[in-house]
């Protein structure tokens, strides 16, 4: 296979639990299930791009060494979320033999909460009946979308995100390995785009090095679609300001011009009001829960341009209320 034209995200995917980065606890208890040959089922539970895959078919690999292919199995539980699909495939994996000497065989269950609770309810039962030759391993964003019985059957081990540290490791040995020059600024672009996302930060800098192996700030920004963090605070401070028409100006050029999406801005604008030191708390919180409410109605379909301006409405009529208390 042509290296050149290799996903970095794959090409350099960890394939040990020692080339983990970020999440040093969790890696230190599940090397201690290997050595034990011992192994409960497993919630893998946090947001996406922080390794809860990659650990679980690194734990696998040194579980059963050359023999993993035919006692790990990967399935995405967001593809079929019947109940079906648990009757079928799932059993049907979990009810034979393990092959190699080894003792039971793994089933990773990726995007779990997105079972219904139908299914969730016979996937219990089958962790139940056949935990002598299955261990399960679920993965999920939302713990609080499986339900309470599945939960109670496993170790719950919670994934952060990313931390600074953890991903400037693996850019700079991917910028070293891939001859790439990158700069500070760059760096603090791609930490910022992926908001702790492993994988959204390897795929920005390979975006960026199609373009120019000298990876600037500015191409970050540019091939990910998001906003300066200077641009955030601009827009956040003419909306202290009360001024409607001076914000509506730079939502359009930030949505309309640049075409970033409205929920990326909705998560930018969250981020920067979280961090601004001297909005009043009032205001703060007023904003927030703007946010949230806008967010909430373009997830349910409502027209975004409609609902994004609505939220500069909001937010201006708060800032004027609370500016004149």
């Amino acid at each position: 296979m042509d290296e050149s034209n290799t996903i970095w995200i794959e090409k350099y995917r960890p394939k040990r639990l020692d080339d983990v980065v970020g999440q040093k606890e969790i890696v230190s208890r599940l090397k201690s299930y290997v050595k034990t040959k011992s192994l409960p089922h497993l919630l893998f539970t946090g947001t996406a791009g922080i390794g809860k895959t990659t650990s679980a078919v690194a734990l696998a690999k040194e579980f059963y060494g050359e023999h993993w292919n035919v006692n790990f199995r990967e399935m995405n539980a967001s593809d079929e979320r019947g109940i079906d699909v648990v009757r079928n495939q799932i059993k049907q994996f979990a009810r034979t033999a393990p092959i190699g000497g080894a003792e039971f065989k793994i089933l990773f269950l990726d995007e779990a909460d997105a079972l219904t609770n139908d299914a969730q309810a016979a996937l219990r039962r089958t962790m139940e009946n056949y935990a002598r030759t299955c261990r399960f391993i679920l993965s999920c964003n939302y713990s609080s979308k499986i339900i309470d019985p599945i939960q109670s059957r496993c170790a719950i081990y919670r994934f952060r995100p990313l931390d600074r540290e953890a991903i400037t490791e693996e850019l700079m040995h991917i910028a070293e390995n891939e001859g790439l020059t990158l700069s500070e600024d760059a760096i603090s672009a791609i930490i910022y785009v992926s908001a702790g996302d492993m994988r959204k930060a390897i795929n920005a800098l390979q975006g960026a090095a199609i373009i120019d192996p000298e990876i600037k700030e500015e191409m970050i920004f540019e091939i990910t679609s998001t906003a300066k963090p200077d641009e955030i605070l601009e827009l956040l401070e003419i909306i202290i300001e009360a001024d409607f028409d001076g914000a509506g100006h730079k939502l359009d050029e930030l949505t309309v011009k640049r075409g970033i999406a409205p929920n990326e801005l909705i998560n930018q604008l969250y981020r920067t009001i979280v961090s601004h030191k001297t909005i009043g708390r009032e205001l703060k919180l007023e904003m927030i829960s703007h946010l949230g409410e806008t967010d909430f109605r373009i997830s349910e379909g409502s027209d975004p341009g409609i609902q994004m301006e609505a939220l500069i409405a909001r937010s201006v009529i708060s800032a004027r209320k609370c500016a004149g208390n």
